[in-house]
Order: C-alpha cells, then sequence, then structure tokens
C-alpha cells in the first residue's frame, strides 16, 4: 500500500481504495455541523481558505460520519483505534455513532481539550474545551502510557513507599522486620490523564497556514504517540491543511491523509515540505515560568479587586472595574524601588495608553531618588501593612 501521500477527494469513497486490516491509527477532525461556511486568510493575505459546514440536516451530517466510521473500522488492525475530534455542537450525537459503529465495549476514553481563549461578549459560560474521543477496534488495542509530573501538592516521599493492606483491608505503610518503612520502586510520574491542557494555536504563531480550524502539531503528537510506534501507518480522512501528517512525519510514521478540497491538499503538501512547526513554553516549562508576582503582591491585588499581570515590570494588575470607561492599571512599589521609582514604572508603561486613572501602591517609606522630568497624575495609595506600621510608630510616639 502506497503512503506518505494526501489523496484529492471525498473520503469515504476514497477510503473504499484501501486494503482492510492496513492501519494502525486513524484520527479525523471533521467539519462540528456549525451549519456555516469556515473561511480564513493566510499570513500574507494571499490565499483564503474555505470549507462549507452546512447541512441539510442532522440526519445527513450523522450518516457522513457514520459511513466513515464504518470504512474506518474496516481499515484498522485489530491493534488499531481511532480518535474522533468534535465540540459541544454534536458530540452527543457523535458518541451514539461510535458505540454503534465499534461497540460500547471499545469506548476508552473521552479526552478534553482544555486551551485559554481569547473572551467574548456571548451570554453564558466561556467556551475554551474541545473533545477528542478515543475508541479502540479490539480490546488488543496498542498504548503507549506517557507519563506526566506530580503536582506541587503531591507528598513525593509517601508516594515513594511501599503500602499494604492490613487485616480490615485499609493501605498502611509496608514495613520490614525491625518497623523500618520499605521504599518502593522508582516513580515514573503520574500516567497522562484525559484532560490534556495545550495551548491552542495563537493569531501569531509561525505554524499558522491560514486554514480554518486548524489544530496544533502538539496536540496531534500526543495521540499519535500514545498510539502507534515508529513505522506505523496514520490515516486522517478529513486532514485539512494537513496537522495530522505534519505530526506523523516528524514522528517518523508514516501517513495517508484525504480532503475534498484541492487547495487543503496542496496546502498540506506545502507544509510537508516546510515542516514548520509551534513550540510551547508552557508545556516545556510548566504554568509557573508565566508567574512572577509574591504571595504578597497577589494579596495586595485581591484587596483592590485587581486582575494580576504577569510579565510587565511596569504595571502589576489592572482593576476590574473601569474609571471613566477606562482601565486602571495598578503598580505596587517593589522591594528596592522609592515610590518615585514605581511612578516612573507605571508612567512608561502607560504611554500611549490615555489612561483616567494610575494607582501606585506605596508599600514602605523610602527617600524620594531623583526628581522628576515629567509631569505626572498617578494617585499613590498607602498599603494596609504600611498603615498600620505607621500607626504603630505614632502610638509608640504618644507613649
Amino acid at each position: 500500500m502506497e503512503t506518505n501521500k494526501i489523496i484529492h477527494g471525498n473520503c469515504v469513497e476514497k477510503l473504499n481504495d484501501i486494503s482492510s486490516h492496513q492501519i494502525d491509527l486513524v484520527y479525523f477532525d471533521p467539519p462540528f455541523f456549525t451549519q456555516k461556511k469556515h473561511t480564513l486568510s493566510s499570513r500574507d493575505n494571499s490565499k483564503v481558505y474555505e470549507f462549507d459546514d452546512k447541512y441539510d440536516s442532522i440526519d445527513e451530517y450523522l450518516q457522513l460520519i457514520e459511513n466513515t466510521l464504518i470504512q474506518c473500522k474496516r481499515l484498522l488492525k485489530d491493534s488499531g483505534s481511532v480518535f474522533l475530534h468534535c465540540d459541544k455542537t454534536a458530540s452527543h450525537n457523535i458518541r451514539i455513532i461510535l458505540d454503534k459503529v465499534f461497540g460500547k465495549e471499545n469506548f476508552q476514553s473521552e479526552i478534553i481539550w482544555s486551551y485559554k481563549r481569547w473572551s467574548n461578549a456571548k451570554k453564558g459560560l466561556l467556551n475554551s474545551h474541545q473533545i477528542i474521543f478515543f475508541y479502540s477496534k479490539t480490546d488488543q488495542f496498542k498504548f503507549n502510557t506517557i507519563y506526566t509530573d506530580y503536582s506541587a501538592t503531591t507528598n513525593l516521599d509517601q508516594i515513594l513507599q511501599d503500602r499494604e493492606r492490613n487485616e480490615n483491608g485499609k493501605s498502611i505503610y509496608k514495613r520490614d522486620d525491625e518497623g523500618n518503612v520499605i521504599i518502593g520502586k522508582g516513580k515514573k510520574g503520574v500516567p497522562l490523564s484525559d484532560v490534556w491542557e495545550i495551548p491552542y494555536l495563537n493569531p501569531k504563531a509561525k505554524e499558522r497556514s491560514g486554514y480554518p480550524t486548524q489544530k496544533p502539531v502538539l496536540l496531534l503528537n500526543q495521540i499519535i504517540n500514545i498510539s502507534t510506534n515508529e513505522g506505523d501507518i496514520v490515516l486522517d480522512p478529513f486532514c485539512g491543511s494537513g496537522t495530522t501528517c505534519v505530526s506523523a512525519k516528524l514522528l517518523k510514521r508514516k501517513y495517508i491523509g484525504i480532503d475534498v478540497s484541492i487547495d487543503a491538499v496542496n496546502l498540506a503538501y506545502s507544509r510537508l515540505e516546510e515542516m514548520v512547526i509551534t513550540e510551547s513554553n508552557l508545556l516545556k516549562k510548566g504554568m509557573d515560568v508565566y508567574l512572577e508576582k509574591t504571595e504578597k503582591e497577589l494579596a495586595i491585588l485581591s484587596n483592590l479587586n485587581a486582575f494580576p499581570v504577569q510579565r510587565n515590570s511596569g504595571i502589576d494588575g489592572f482593576l476590574k472595574e473601569h474609571y471613566e470607561g477606562k482601565p486602571v492599571p495598578v503598580k505596587i512599589q517593589g522591594e528596592y524601588e522609592t515610590v518615585e521609582d514605581a511612578i516612573e514604572k507605571i508612567e512608561k508603561a502607560s504611554i500611549g495608553k490615555s489612561y483616567a486613572m494610575k494607582i501606585v501602591i506605596q508599600t514602605r517609606v523610602s527617600k524620594t531618588s531623583r526628581l522628576f522630568d515629567f509631569q505626572t497624575d498617578v494617585v499613590i495609595i498607602k498599603s494596609l501593612e504600611l498603615q498600620i506600621k505607621e500607626e504603630f510608630s505614632r502610638c509608640y510616639r504618644n507613649i
């Protein structure tokens, strides 16, 4: 069977041309039944990509999904699996189709892809996740366990100690003849859960091709890593911009992509040549790398009812309430800063912003460091801790 290719055409028809029991993994991200035409331009606006996600009825849409799944099951090896990507629009309907085609007993996981998104004005909860259903063809499916770090609150010294059940069935530490706790085998970490926090592709990411609904390669890497080995064959019957194929090539798997759009096919081949992949500092270094505020600073901002701002030397937060229709930035005087230093920093960070109010929280008494060479209208508010210290000082002087 020829692999490492992108096929142009209707996926249900083209899947007929592939022999049975050849595929190790099927991933597909079909239209979500949004009943919209999706359009997006490439980075340089030289090309417009679009696909139509409109159907006469939900039944027509679900028939497409079912026909595709039937073919995918035929193509999968007994050790193979299917990962179907969807969202809240029709996930409840698709789950029923998956149970019908693959069997309830072969349901493995409902993966939640969680990500941070920009806010919107829509009434209700902000939508910040999508769903990936994981079904195997049989109970002999291939699966590679990935381990993640323990949470910061985990008591690791207890995790590393062996346990056993006592006569009452209660879990207790295992001890040797001298009463010493027995240390167990080394731990690899926590097995990957079904909630994946992988960043959404931001609008400026180099990986972005301009194709609507493009998914990050990092997401596909995780799917391919847990369900295949090097040399295995990965199939994507709705390959779009080719993210699945890019990931498969990167991880030394063979791939087959299918799409009804010739523009999508050409784009996929272009991405396979360029292999541009955006790394994620969030995944590499963890969330803590973005957090700079101390507990004291966070407490001050919380008392002010302000949002914290990370990685900005001139602004530590913004009040949740606007003043005269504009945001209110807050700067907290640092441990080695004078009040004048703090004022200068917030003024420089506010250039061109036209804030109606700016606030500096004074945290300690300090001498004037220099004369200002600019006008400032910053409001200075003494922190509660500083107010208490000054009150104590006055009381002592009056004794």
